[in-house]
């Protein structure tokens, strides 16, 4: 299990106490244990979900603090004793110093006066042997006060249960600290002690609802000495800060304290109720420790035994679903809110809860001044909104795109029937590549000018989008780390004649049929659909703090199929002055991507292997698109993106027409290069990405292969395995005959006829640094013959203006120095070189390397 899920058992200290305490050094009232009252306090109606309690009503709670702050709760058992968890007290394994620690008993407000507050050193610190870590159980320790408490009305012991003492699942108790309201979100001043209602979960109900994957797709096993209590739609929970802190419940007119608040999965989540350490059960062990104490803990016997055991009624196990982000059909959005402010064009923003709305700060570029005048319409609603209160984020400015602001209405609205909230995504959502995702209309904009179905898109890969449309060689975030970029893929083209200008978006995704709010995009991006969003995982803590209430969701779905690996820390390879190029995904069950291989079909049934160059440009080996004595331009049409008869996942089929065909201006031989101007420009994908050209070549030590086709009737892509050879043993090879502008390679074993010459495959290489390098293209009815790049570098740059070439920089193309003559067992006929020469080509291009 990953450690930071256990989010309540993180120990967080808030902010120190005020004020100087002095510790008690005053004798306690000297009484009896029989005479010793536990349980009773005069309670009153933060902890997550919970209210303020009235001064007096908990007196056994207990503050525990080091270094100035409070770190976890504890509970008074007895004039001398504290009981709290194990986990506050252990670093890294060692039990740390009862010196550093001191009790607080009396406090009802950490912002308050000091009137009747004991403070009290800690004498000693007992955990129980077996104790290892939290989630292993045994998450128990006493702590002997250095001087006893002084009991009264506002300082009493709580009651014990025995061992045999049984509360039947289903009966309400209360849990009681100053832990974060929510995750990650501290109790306010004047930090109140909160108090909160739990429901007791019988052990087969709470291990039913922890056997469900949740967030990472992690399950628990539930162990003795540990019972659960909360509610399956969560919402109410302890949180960090509340960990060592009692949960009692009413017996006979008297408080027990049935658990000890331990860990969780976050705070308050749906179907994760918290995990508390059994009192009952350590019975012994706590007499053991306090023995010989006067007086000593108050275990009591059950004033009025429960029906347990097989008299017990047996509790479901219902799985609560999500309150949120329930469309009846997609496209009709039941939280679409429309803020009105005069004088300004309509505001589409998002109901995220009963009284917030979610908008873009760009829709009210001076700051709100007489909020009277504004309105908000929200689906299947008889009459507009009115607007309360208006919170900026702290860090969005009026002309940030990526600003946010929250609306308060003045009344909330019924969410039992429409309109309905979206759910939204905690910092650790993951949406898995491939995620069915929608567009929806965000802040100000005309409607799509599309059908709905152009409205739909897939989720690329982290890897990709990073990649695409990050920062320059940095570290992709790993799944549960939010994201820079969410990246959507359309499962159509854009449309010739269509423009979505003047438009801004939100991407809504769906996991199990509810719909989440995963990104937004406040700016236009030109005619086109925006192709990069900004992940909203980074704003749900500050809208969850606002609202109090926001329907934060976690992941729905888990299954990340063979997509394991993306777990791991991977970086992008630097961009180059246009932009990504190069990057190739991984082999998937449908086929092998190689998003720059384009099918180039020529009038007469011709199909020639072509390379994305440009988003708007192909190269292609001249004498494959070009017959020698024709007169008249082809007509082609160039494919990508697809993998024999079918586009690939992840990705669309892109078919383009040829508009023109530029050539070098070369004198002498004809040109052996062509580009091919598209009709219009290619958005890069997965399956539509420009090859990377290197001005000088590669390094021999590159990894190269020859990409093509088996045959150039079923067009399946296939790599062969090459070397390039230096020039001298190319000359060598051929008997010193070596067309200007030409090199060679050499084929691994068994893989020469893999690609069919035809076509004029490419010759690819992987850098280091992880691009995909075009270097050549086969030069006409040769297999180790190809006609290289780098010579072309002006005029391919020159006539495309984009073309993707990397930095010079580096090894050189070919290895330096070396004499002219040629082995002596090279000497032969001209053609394709034997097996003992190629072994010795091959034996002197790694020694030369």
């Amino acid at each position: 299990m990953s450690q930071h899920l256990f989010l309540s058992l993180v120990i967080v200290a808030i902010s120190p106490l005020p004020g100087g305490f002095q510790h008690s050094d005053v004798s306690p009232t000297q009484e009896n244990p029989a005479d010793l009252d536990c349980g009773l306090p005069e309670p009153s109606s933060r902890i997550v979900g919970g209210s303020d309690v009235q001064p007096g009503s908990w007196p056994w709670q207990v503050s525990l603090h080091q270094g100035g702050g409070h770190i976890c709760g504890g509970s008074l058992i007895a004039p001398s004793w504290v009981l709290s968890a194990a986990h506050c007290f252990i670093r890294n394994g060692t039990l740390e110093p009862a010196a550093e620690w001191s009790v607080f008993l009396g406090v009802h407000s950490h912002d308050g006066p000091l009137d009747n507050i004991q403070v009290h050193a800690v004498a000693a610190i007992l955990v129980p042997d077996n104790y290892s870590r939290v989630e292993l159980g045994s998450d128990l320790a006493l702590l002997r006060l250095a001087s006893p408490a002084r009991l009264g009305p506002g300082v009493r012991p709580v009651c014990l249960p025995r061992a045999s003492h049984h509360f039947a699942h289903g009966k309400t108790c209360r849990a009681t600290g100053w832990g974060d309201v929510q995750e990650a979100d501290p109790l306010p001043l004047p930090w109140v002690l909160q108090e909160v209602e739990l429901r007791l979960l019988g052990e087969a109900a709470c291990q039913c609802l922890y056997s469900r994957p949740g967030p990472f797709n992690l399950t628990f096993q539930l162990l003795p000495g540990m019972l659960c209590a909360g509610y399956p739609e969560g919402r109410k929970d302890t949180c960090q800060g509340d960990s060592g802190g009692p949960l009692v419940c009413e017996d006979g007119g008297r408080w027990f304290q049935v658990g000890i608040t331990s860990f969780g999965f976050g705070c308050g989540r749906r179907n994760r109720p918290g995990v508390f350490t059994a009192v009952a059960p350590f019975e012994a062990w706590i007499q053991e420790q306090v023995m010989g104490s006067e007086p000593g803990p108050a275990f009591l016997s059950q004033a009025q035994k429960s029906q347990a055991g097989p008299q017990e009624p047996r509790e479901n196990c219902t799985i609560a679903l999500p309150e949120c982000g329930k469309a009846p059909r997609p496209g009709t959005w039941p939280w679409e809110a429309q803020v009105m402010v005069p004088g300004s064009r309509p505001c589409h923003g998002a109901l995220v809860s009963e009284s917030w709305v979610l908008a873009p700060a760009s829709c009210f570029l001076d700051p709100p001044l007489d909020l009277e005048a504004w309105r908000v319409f929200l689906p299947s609603r008889p009459g507009p909104e009115r607007v309360a209160h208006f919170v900026a984020h702290e860090n969005a400015s009026w002309d940030d795109a990526s600003g946010l602001v929250l609306l308060q209405l003045s009344a909330p609205v019924n969410l039992s029937a429409a309109p309905r909230a979206v759910c939204l995504p905690h910092p650790d959502h993951y949406f898995l590549p491939g995620s069915r995702c929608r567009l929806a209309r965000w802040g100000r904009g005309e409607p799509a000018p599309a059908p709905g179905a152009q409205l739909e898109a897939e989720l690329l890969s982290g890897w990709w989008c990073h990649c695409l449309y990050g920062r320059r060689g940095a570290s992709v975030p790993p799944p549960g780390d939010p994201p820079h970029a969410l990246c959507p893929t359309y499962r159509e083209e854009e449309e010739a004649g269509r423009c979505w200008n003047g438009s801004s978006w939100s991407l809504l995704c769906r996991e199990e049929g509810t719909w989440f709010l995963a990104g937004i995009r406040d700016f236009p991006s030109g005619c086109l659909r925006p192709r990069a969003f900004s992940p909203l995982q980074t704003h749900g803590p500050w809208i969850s703090h606002v609202t109090q209430g926001a329907y934060l969701e976690d992941q729905l779905i888990w299954d990340w199929g063979p997509e394991g690996d993306e777990t791991e820390t991977q970086t992008c390879p630097p961009h180059t002055e246009h932009g990504a190029c190069g990057l190739r995904p991984k082999a998937i069950a449908a086929g092998v991507l190689w998003p720059w291989l384009a099918e180039v079909h020529v009038t007469g049934g011709r199909v020639c292997t072509g390379i994305l160059v440009a988003p708007g440009w192909v190269l292609a080996a001249t004498h494959c698109i070009l017959r020698l004595g024709a007169t008249t331009v082809p007509y082609i049409e160039v494919y990508l993106g697809r993998s024999e008869a079918s586009p690939l996942p992840q990705g669309h089929q892109v078919s383009r027409l040829v508009i023109s065909i530029r050539l070098p201006r070369h004198l002498g031989l004809g040109p052996p290069l062509a580009l091919l101007e598209l009709s219009s420009r290619i958005e890069p994908s997965p399956s539509a990405l420009p090859v990377c050209l290197h001005p000088g070549g590669v390094p021999p030590r590159d990894s190269c292969w020859v990409l093509g086709w088996k045959n150039s009737q079923d067009r399946v892509p296939v790599a062969a395995t090459v070397s390039i050879l230096t020039p001298r043993l190319c000359r060598c090879l051929y008997q010193g005959i070596l067309p200007p502008g030409t090199f060679c390679v050499l084929y691994a074993e068994g893989q020469e006829d893999r690609c069919e010459v035809t076509s004029a495959p490419p010759l690819l290489c992987q850098t280091e640094g992880g691009h995909w390098v075009l270097m050549g293209m086969a030069v006409r009815g040769s297999r180790e013959l190809f006609t290289a790049i780098g010579p072309e570098e002006a005029w391919i740059s020159q006539t495309v203006g984009e073309a993707h070439f990397l930095n010079p920089g580096g090894s050189p193309y070919w290895p330096p120095g070396g004499s002219d003559l040629c082995p002596p067992d090279l000497a032969g006929d001209s053609g394709s070189p034997k097996a003992t020469p190629l072994f010795l080509l091959l034996l002197a291009v790694l020694i030369q390397g």
